[in-house]
Parts: C-alpha cells; sequence; structure tokens
C-alpha cells in the first residue's frame, strides 16, 4: 500500500492555530463507518451520541514542557532539545537541532543548574543524553521548558495557555506531545455523561516520537514506529472485560488509547488484562480491530500514521471523503481543530 494514498490537500487557513472555547463547543463530525452517512454536531452534543452502559475510555498522560534552549558547552551555539521518552537515571531519549553539531561527548547548557552530556545517537536520528542537575528536574522543566508545540502551530503558547494544552483529566507527566482528541472535554461534560450512564475509564500512553516523525517510505508497511510506554491497571482492565463480556460499547477517545488497548490484546490473545510496557504497534488498513468499538479523534495531518490508523478503523475511502468534506465545511484540523467520532 503506497503512503501516498493517505495524501490530501488542505488549505493552510484549515490549521487551527488556537482552541476554541469552552472546549466543548468544537464541531464535531459524526461518521458511520458502516456506510458512510456524516452528521455534522457541536462537541459537546456528544452526550446524545454516546448511549447509558457505553464505556469511554481516556488517556491520562500529561504533557511536559519538553522543549529546552540553550547552548553547546563552550561555544555560542544555539541547541534546541525536545525531551521524548525517559530512560531511567536522569538518562532520556531526546531530539536536538542542530543535530550535526552534536556528538557524543557534547555537553548542552541551559543555565549553571541544567546541563545534558550526549552519550550516543539512537536508531531514529535523536541522542541519549544524561542530565546533571541542581535542585528538582520535574521543577526545573516548568521553569525552563515550553510545551513542545507541533510545527504547523506558528505562534507559541504563553504560559497562562499552557493549561489549554493538556486534558483536564491529564495526571501523570511523560508526554511530548497531548493527547489531542480529549481536548474537547469539559469537567460538565464528563460529569452529564456520567450521569447519563456512561462509564469511563483511564490507561496511560505518553505520547513519544512517533508524532513527530514523518512517513518517509514510500510504502506503509515499510514504515517502523517508535516505541512509546503504556500501562492499564488492574480497575481499567476489569472495566474493559466487564463491557466486552456484556456487550457494552467501547469507545476510545484518541489514537493513543486506541494502540494501548490494541497492544495489550495483542499480547494477550484477544483479552485486556492490567499491564504495562513499551508499544511499536503500526495499525494500518487490514488491521483487524479486538477492543473498540467507537473512537473520538481529531483531524490528522495527510500521510500520517495517524490517518492510516483511523482508515483502518473505518474504511480508507470513507475516511478521505469524510475529509474532503470536512474541508468544504470549513473544519479545523490538527491539535487544536475540531473532533470526528466513528461509529
Amino acid at each position: 500500500m503506497n503512503v501516498d494514498q493517505f495524501d490530501y490537500e488542505l488549505p493552510r487557513e484549515a490549521i487551527a492555530q488556537a482552541p476554541i472555547e469552552p472546549r466543548d463547543a468544537s464541531k464535531l463530525m459524526v461518521l458511520n463507518r458502516q456506510n458512510g452517512l456524516i452528521e455534522h454536531r457541536i462537541f459537546r452534543e456528544i452526550k446524545e451520541l454516546l448511549r447509558p452502559g457505553d464505556l469511554l475510555v481516556l488517556n491520562r498522560s500529561r504533557v511536559i514542557p519538553a522543549r529546552l534552549f540553550g547552548v553547546k558547552k563552550g561555544t555560542d551555539t544555539a541547541v534546541e532539545m525536545v525531551l521524548l521518552t525517559p530512560k531511567g537515571e536522569d538518562r532520556w531519549e531526546v531530539l536536538v537541532r542542530p543535530g550535526r553539531r552534536l556528538k557524543a561527548g557534547t555537553t548542552v547548557e541551559f543555565g549553571e543548574d541544567l546541563q545534558a552530556d550526549i552519550i550516543d545517537s539512537t536508531a531514529f536520528g535523536g541522542r541519549l543524553v544524561k542530565f546533571r542537575y541542581c535542585g528538582d528536574f520535574d521543577q526545573l522543566l516548568e521553569e525552563k521548558g515550553q510545551m513542545p508545540l507541533p510545527p504547523y502551530i506558528e505562534r507559541p503558547l504563553q504560559k497562562e495557555e499552557t493549561e489549554r494544552y493538556q486534558t483536564i483529566y491529564s495526571k501523570e507527566k511523560g508526554s511530548a506531545a497531548a493527547p489531542t482528541a480529549g481536548l474537547h472535554f469539559t469537567p460538565e461534560l464528563l460529569q452529564d455523561l456520567k450521569e447519563a450512564g456512561v462509564e469511563i475509564a483511564t490507561v496511560l500512553l505518553h505520547v513519544g516520537l512517533g508524532t513527530f516523525r514523518p512517513v518517509q517510505a514510500e510504502k506503509v508497511e515499510d514504515h517502523q514506529m517508535h516505541a512509546e510506554f503504556y500501562q492499564i491497571d488492574e480497575e481499567a482492565a476489569q472495566a474493559i472485560t466487564k463491557a466486552r463480556q456484556e456487550g457494552r460499547r467501547i469507545v476510545a477517545v484518541g489514537t493513543t488509547v486506541v494502540r494501548t488497548l490494541e497492544s495489550v490484546a495483542a499480547l494477550e490473545k484477544g483479552a485486556v488484562k492490567a499491564t504495562s510496557g513499551w508499544t511499536d504497534i503500526f495499525i494500518y488498513p487490514g488491521y483487524n480491530f479486538q477492543v473498540i468499538d467507537g473512537l473520538i479523534t481529531n483531524f490528522h495531518l495527510p500521510r500520517s500514521t495517524l490517518l492510516m490508523l483511523v482508515s483502518a478503523f473505518a474504511n480508507r475511502d470513507t475516511i478521505m471523503a469524510a475529509y474532503e468534506e470536512a474541508v468544504q465545511k470549513d473544519y479545523r484540523f490538527f491539535s487544536f481543530g475540531d473532533a470526528m467520532m466513528i461509529i
């Protein structure tokens, strides 16, 4: 399958540069994956689309201010570093610019109280670094770091705006990008859903390098995903298992939840059990879904693995037709954009 099959034309003005307020005022395209029928809604109306007994699964990962700006030690060379994956003992996998000047043995300084020693290059063009610091590392990140926004968002977030790039239910720090499907939920909307009989569970997947990597292969099958950490606790595993046994719908909020649930099911012969680990699952058309019955997601970049995932769930032609209609109807695309519910 050619990557070109997942390309589409998108006007620049369709790329959302700022979030809608309030969160649940964004548009919602409802796509029936069986017949391709489309309905246009507002996100808060999702409570009319979810049924009592549905299980809504959220990703509780929280974005860290992972973009740091420093200098190469002993020079005036400016360095940008994005933290991606913790490797233990103050070591992280990171992206760096300019990469060609940052070899093993180089030190990058972010002030007197924070330095990063480059240990090695990684398989995907990143670096393995070890941080040296005075004080609390998380606090230093809060003080020195910025939110690692995708390159298509052309304005930096002000400090007071950073919470808008977090879901309202985010808890555990570790993501290099937001699980954006969840940005549309408000506390009031979640409470309304609970009162209407919708059950809610959370899992964890820390969004990492895969979000930033374009697909460079010509053939979809040749692309290699980067591994990301996931965790399902006993409470979530039991809720998911019970819903499946009772024939209730499991609706994933975001592609990260899909990848988490499907990764565990693949390991456990279809079962979902409490576990944690690393997944590099790559879902594209032809994949046989084992867990989810519905998906809430944003509109994704052309030629991206996320577009391939939703095309696997709903059929490529159906998705591409829906995207064409979204452009015509002035939907807002990507991280701060509008949402789609596929059922």
